[in-house]
C-alpha cells in the first residue's frame, strides 16, 4: 500500500498541486477540502501522516487535530499555513503537531520534512502489547524473547490494530491496509488472522459485530 497521507487544504488549486507533487514523490494521498471530510476519512482509514492547513471553513486545523489527539489518534501531523506569528506556532505544537511548514510552500522542503517526520516515527520499532513485544518492522511477535508463531498477514493486521490505539477498525479499513488488491481480501480471511491473534491476546481483541475489530491494550 505504501505510505498513506491525508491532506486537508481548502484551496482546491493548492490541494491539487500538493497532491500531485506528493504522489510523484511516491506517497498515496487522500485529499479533503473541509475539516469534517478529513475527520471522516481518518476514521475510515489508517494514515501515516496528516498534512493540515490551519485556516479552514467551519473549524481550524488546530481544532481538528485537538479532537483527533483527544480520541487517542497519534498519527504524525504537520500544519501547512500562512500564519507566521510565534503564538500560532506555539499553539500548533501545543495541540499535538509534529512539524509546521509556512506558506508559500517550497515543495522540496515539504518533501524533506515529510520524509524526516516519517523517519522519526519509525525509530520506535518495538511495541509492548498485552505482555508481548511486537517488532513493527519485521512484524514478529515475541514473549520473553521467544518468537511466537505468526503469519505475515496476521502480523500486518496486528500492526493496524496497534497503530489505531484501541479504536474500532472496520473490516474495509483492514482490507485496504493489508491487501494490495480488493480481489484478494475477504471477511473470511480477516477472521482467520483474527483467530491467530486471539491465541495470544484473547479477550483483549474484540469483534464488534457488523463493524470491525479493536485491540484493548
Amino acid at each position: 500500500m505504501g505510505v498513506q497521507l491525508l491532506l486537508l487544504e481548502d484551496d482546491r488549486v493548492l490541494n491539487a498541486t500538493l497532491k500531485d507533487f506528493l504522489e510523484d514523490d511516491g506517497y498515496s494521498v487522500d485529499s479533503a477540502f473541509d475539516p469534517y471530510s478529513a475527520i471522516e476519512l481518518s476514521y475510515k482509514k489508517r494514515y501515516d501522516c496528516y498534512l493540515f492547513d490551519v485556516k479552514l471553513p467551519y473549524e481550524s486545523g488546530f481544532e481538528i487535530l485537538t479532537k483527533l489527539r483527544a480520541s487517542g489518534d497519534k498519527t504524525p501531523a504537520m500544519f501547512i499555513t500562512s500564519k507566521n506569528d510565534t503564538a500560532s506556532l506555539k499553539q500548533g505544537f501545543e495541540v499535538g503537531a509534529d512539524d509546521y511548514l509556512k506558506k508559500p510552500i517550497d515543495l522540496d522542503e515539504l518533501s524533506c520534512r515529510v520524509h524526516a517526520l516519517l523517519k522519526r516515527q519509525s525509530r520506535d520499532d518495538k511495541v509492548l502489547v498485552c505482555g508481548f513485544t511486537f517488532d513493527i518492522h519485521s512484524k514478529k511477535l515475541f514473549f520473553q524473547d521467544t518468537e511466537q508463531e505468526l503469519s505475515t498477514k496476521a502480523g500486518q493486521l496486528l500492526q493496524v490494530l496497534i497503530e489505531t490505539n484501541g479504536r474500532v477498525v472496520s473490516s474495509d479499513e483492514i482490507k485496504n491496509s493489508i491487501w494490495s488488491s480488493a480481489s484478494e481480501a475477504s471477511d473470511g480471511s480477516i477472521r482467520v488472522y483474527v483467530t491467530q491473534l486471539k491465541k495470544y491476546f484473547g479477550d483483549h481483541l474484540e469483534n464488534i459485530r457488523g463493524i470491525g475489530y479493536c485491540l484493548k491494550r
